[in-house]
């Protein structure tokens, strides 16, 4: 499956003023990096990939949307699948968006 190209561009539109940020194909999706680092994507499973503080995981994996990023049979910390869509308002996309880019800004830059 291919990624969602309207929610890569809501994400991009959120983004387009941040500084230091580029775009990667990544994961099978498009992936929004902070100074080199992955904040949020578009994945190619559907939703999004969202980084976090690996600490927070567990706490955001709490919430309705969100569940923990399966890689090889093994659920990552620090990273998230969270489900939107079409549907999804701005207002929650943009809270998850924040969520990825605020851990992205938090390392040093690559």
């Amino acid at each position: 499956m291919a990624y969602d190209e309207q929610l890569a561009d809501r994400i991009r539109s959120y983004l387009a003023a941040e500084p230091g940020l580029s775009e990667m194909r990544m994961f099978g999706g498009l992936a929004f990096l902070i100074n080199g680092n992955m904040a949020v994507g578009a994945s190619g499973q559907g939703g999004l990939l969202l980084r976090v503080d690996p600490a927070q995981t567990r706490a955001l994996t709490a919430e309705p949307r969100a569940e923990p990023f399966v890689m090889r049979g093994r659920a990552m910390d620090g990273w998230l699948r969270v489900d939107v869509d079409a549907d999804t308002s701005d207002d929650e996309l943009e809270r998850w968006v924040d969520i990825g880019v605020g851990y992205a800004q938090s390392l040093p830059p690559k």
